[in-house]
C-alpha cells in the first residue's frame, strides 16, 4: 500500500522538509519567511493526525505506512530543530534542547530495529507518551518558526520555548519509558 491517500499524506510531511529549509534561502523579507515556513510546517502537522485517521477510517492501513509515519516525524522535526538553530532562534539551552530531542529520536530509532531484529518488537511500541511528545514538538516548532506576535499579542517566540520545554520532558520520559519496556530484554542478551 505504497500509494493510498494515508501514505500519500505522510509522504507530503517528507516533501515538505527542503520546501520549509528553501523559505529561508528565498528572496523574501524574513517576515514573510516566516510566515510561509510556519504555515507550511503547520499544514503538514496535521496530516501527523489525519494520516493516521484516513488509515483507520479507509481501512488502508499499512505496514509500510505503520514504517513510515514515525520516520516522517522524526526527519520534519528534526530538519525544523536544525533550521531554528542555524536561524539563532534557540539559543544555547534551545540547541541543547534540541540535541536531546534529536538524541533520543536515534537511540529510540535504533533501539526499536534492534528489538525488531529479536523479534520482541512488542515491548517498543508506540506509546501515548511517544505520541504526546510528537505532539508537543509538532506545537512547539510552528511558534519558533514564526518568531513574532501572533494577532499582536501572543509571543511566540516565548510560547515556543516553553512549549519545546515540555517536548523535552516528553521527550526524556518517552525514551527512558520505552528503555524501561526493553530492559528485560537488553538484560538477557548483554551477559
Amino acid at each position: 500500500m505504497f500509494f493510498t491517500i494515508p501514505t500519500l499524506l505522510t509522504w507530503a510531511r517528507i516533501v515538505a522538509i527542503p520546501v520549509i529549509v528553501g523559505v529561508f534561502h528565498a528572496p523574501l523579507t524574513p517576515e514573510v519567511q516566516n510566515l510561509v515556513a510556519t504555515s507550511l510546517f503547520a499544514a503538514v502537522a496535521i496530516t501527523d493526525w489525519l494520516d493516521g485517521y484516513l488509515a483507520r477510517k479507509l481501512n488502508q492501513a499499512s505496514s509500510f505506512g505503520a514504517f513510515l509515519d514515525p520516520v516522517a516525524d522524526k526527519f520534519l522535526v528534526c530538519a525544523s530543530l536544525l533550521v531554528l538553530i542555524d536561524l539563532q532562534r534557540l539559543g544555547s539551552w534551545g540547541a541543547l534542547m534540541a540535541l536531546v530531542i534529536i538524541g533520543r529520536e536515534i537511540a529510540i530509532s535504533a533501539l526499536r530495529e534492534w528489538m525488531a531484529q529479536i523479534g520482541a518488537s512488542g515491548s517498543v511500541a508506540v506509546h501515548m507518551v511517544g505520541k504526546l511528545k510528537t505532539t508537543a514538538q509538532l506545537v512547539a516548532i510552528p511558534f519558533l518558526l514564526y518568531d513574532g506576535h501572533l494577532f499582536g499579542v501572543i509571543d511566540t517566540h516565548l510560547w515556543g520555548m516553553v512549549l519545546l520545554v515540555a517536548a523535552v520532558i516528553l521527550t526524556v520520559w518517552s525514551m527512558v519509558y520505552y528503555l524501561r519496556k526493553a530492559l528485560p530484554e537488553i538484560r538477557a542478551r548483554a551477559g
